[in-house]
């Protein structure tokens, strides 16, 4: 696998030609929007198929891959624009592997909203072990407001994807709910209804294990939470589920997070820990790049003094973001942008993408309408390339994408030409 950074006055066709790839599959790869009007700066991902198949008459998606000793979800993961498709035709070319040696086995979780185009969904399928669905909120009393993800549950099924129930403290507007989380893990018989309440959805709906998550919990509220997510743990795990616990650098209230010692408490009563760190670049933030690689680096290298490797999964951020400058704290608010759409953006606006190895992000300036200059900060092929690294580095194991309300094509590609990816069986 090779990244290609698109420099002035290369055209697609000259590319291809360069690496010995037809044009056709460098722009299906990519997810190309614009092949010939390709970005300064923009990346793309080189792969070459070890084999390929040609789709004779008759064939089927499942009878190729047995007979080529794959699964169908590889099949589909090798050729993703299957999932738009009802049917192949005879004489188109399929890959069935790629030149590059599989570096380990990695569980994928990708997080979603109950509003998912569900055929966006099923294109992203193949590539998960699991499917979080976001999020039930919690009441004071301890209720969980309802959620419609019976047909995502039931999609991920039929993809053999483990769904995922989140629940957190998080209010409708989206901030922390610290007063609501008070007032939980202060009241034992509020917790114990919310466990139930918890079970017996789960059961309902068939939901594989439970995330949890809690923002900003108070200083005086940390030895009741612990209490809490140990009730938590020993309810599920004897009902036959997994409890992953989210940690942030905003799941407590501190100003350095590296002195957090719960951390190791919390480890030992979940089945999984998700590693999320979102404290550099985000909506409210100062505008730099999402998760720089060595932020990510401190905050591992911090966490397996505390947690167990094997229960590490680490967080993938998919979100760029525009900021309007001047910055001003407390005030300003950048947009969100895809890394798609923050291609499309550059083009649009004349841009050259840069990219700062310190922080493995791409970014670019540009003029707005008033006029005002702003700063886009977004991933990249570079950017996955690095962080997806981190997982042999560190002998991680896991990922979880937040999140997959776009297909980030080079993201995909990149981690199906790189890992295995780990399904789960759910005895049904």
């Amino acid at each position: 696998m090779l990244i290609h950074i698109v420099q002035k006055d290369e055209t697609i066709s000259a590319i291809a030609q360069s690496y010995n790839v037809p044009i056709e599959r460098l722009i299906q790869d990519n997810g190309i929007t614009a092949p010939y009007d390709l970005v300064v700066g923009q990346t793309l991902v080189i792969v070459y198929p070890k084999e390929i198949y040609i789709v004779e008459s008759g064939d089927t998606l499942a009878g190729i891959a047995d007979a080529h000793g794959i699964t169908l979800m590889e099949l589909l993961r090798n050729n993703p624009h299957l999932s738009d498709r009802e049917f192949i035709y005879p004489g188109e070319p399929l890959v069935i592997r790629y030149e590059d040696e599989k570096i380990m086995k990695i569980s994928t979780n990708g997080y979603a909203y109950p509003f998912i185009d569900h055929k966006l969904l099923r294109k992203i399928l193949p590539y998960l072990t699991y499917l979080t669905i976001f999020n039930y909120r919690i009441t004071p009393k301890g209720e969980l407001i309802d959620i419609e993800d019976e047909e995502l549950i039931q999609i991920a099924k039929g993809y053999g994807v483990a769904p995922i129930m989140l629940v957190s403290t998080f209010t409708a507007q989206g901030t922390s709910g610290e007063e609501i989380a008070h007032v939980i893990f202060n009241n034992i018989s509020i917790q114990i209804t919310l466990i139930n309440n918890i079970l017996s959805i789960m059961k309902a709906k068939g939901y594989y294990g439970l995330t949890i998550d809690s923002q900003n919990i108070l200083h005086e509220d940390r030895e009741n939470f612990l209490s809490f997510i140990k009730l938590l743990s020993d309810s599920l795990n004897n009902e036959g589920y997994e409890l992953t616990v989210t940690i942030t650098p905003f799941t407590f209230q501190t100003e350095y997070i590296y002195e957090v010692q719960e951390f190791r408490a919390l480890a030992e009563e979940a089945n999984k820990v998700m590693l999320l760190s979102y404290e550099w670049g985000h909506t409210f933030g100062p505008p730099v790049a999402v998760t720089p690689i060595q932020e990510v680096k401190d905050l591992l290298n911090f966490a397996i003094t505390m947690i167990p490797v094997d229960k590490i999964n680490i967080g993938i951020p998919t979100i760029g973001y525009d900021w309007h400058l001047p910055y001003i704290e407390g005030v300003s608010m950048a947009n969100s942008i895809s890394s798609v759409a923050a291609v499309e953006l550059a083009r649009d606006v004349g841009a050259t993408i840069f990219y700062n190895k310190d922080f493995e992000a791409p970014f670019f300036m540009y003029e707005g309408d008033t006029p005002s200059p702003h700063i886009v900060w977004f991933k990249d092929a570079r950017s996955m390339e690095a962080l997806v690294g981190l997982l042999p580095e560190f002998d991680i194991h896991g990922i979880g994408i937040w999140n997959i309300m776009f297909f980030f094509y080079q993201m995909w590609l990149i981690i199906n030409v790189k890992f295995d990816i780990k399904r789960i069986d759910m005895g049904d």
